[in-house]
């Protein structure tokens, strides 16, 4: 039997981290707070001092005017003058200009016609002609198959197309009596074929005060290919 008096007390096991951690809590947090306040008491004691730059701008006294008491309006403009009246001269005009009596049932002449004649043969070159109507063609549907003809089969196949300018002499029955070429298509070929076409030529006569003259004019004789004739894909007719 064990005497309970004689019992020894076994040594109480030492606690855990948290429980340490708690036990030293209090001592760490003062040391702390008292160490940042010493802290911010020397920054704030030996800390140099700072000012603020003046930025401000001078201002002056701005004088006030004082009204005057009493504004008087403008004067009015002056009244408008009425227009003289006219006067009556009493000297009379030294000339007559009275126009003379004309009789509008019996108007002067009208200007004499062209002369027949003419300086020199029109026909040898190209020249100006006074005319007031234009000779106009009269057969187009067979000068559009004449163009087909007469078009030059390795151009035509070759899809190469152009454009001569031809003159034409043209006497008083509208017919063509010369052609030659004014403005070359740069093939010559073509320029041959122009020439072709534009003996096949029928024109009305050009007239000068309703008189028929001889003239020279001048048109654009055009090879084109099919393919130039019929509309684009996608373009509109």
């Amino acid at each position: 039997m064990i005497d309970q008096n004689q019992a020894t007390a076994a040594p109480l096991p030492s606690g855990s981290a948290n429980q340490d951690f708690k036990h030293s809590f209090s001592p760490w947090f003062w040391g702390s707070l008292s160490a940042a306040t010493v802290m911010h008491f020397l920054v704030f004691a030996f800390w140099p001092s700072m000012s603020v730059a003046d930025v401000g701008t001078d201002t002056t006294e701005t004088p006030i005017i004082n009204p005057p008491t009493e504004v008087r309006p403008p004067e009015p403009p002056p009244p408008i003058t009425r227009p003289a009246f006219p006067v009556v001269a009493e000297a009379l005009a030294d000339s007559d200009v009275t126009l003379p009596d004309f009789d509008f049932n019996d108007p002067p002449p009208p200007p004499p016609p062209p002369p027949d004649a003419v300086d020199g043969n029109i026909s040898d070159a190209p020249t100006w002609t006074d005319f007031d109507i234009y000779p106009f063609i009269r057969n187009r549907e067979e000068l559009q198959q004449a163009l087909e003809r007469e078009y030059p089969p390795f151009y035509r196949d070759a899809g190469i197309g152009g454009t001569a300018r031809v003159w034409f002499f043209i006497d008083e029955t509208g017919k063509v009596v010369k052609t030659q070429i004014h403005t070359s298509s740069g093939f010559e070929a073509l320029d041959e074929a122009a020439l072709r076409v534009s003996h096949l030529y029928e024109f009305s006569p050009a007239m000068n005060r309703d008189k028929p003259v001889p003239v020279w004019v001048s048109i654009d004789i055009t090879f084109r290919t099919r393919q130039e004739l019929m509309p684009r894909a996608g373009a509109a007719v």
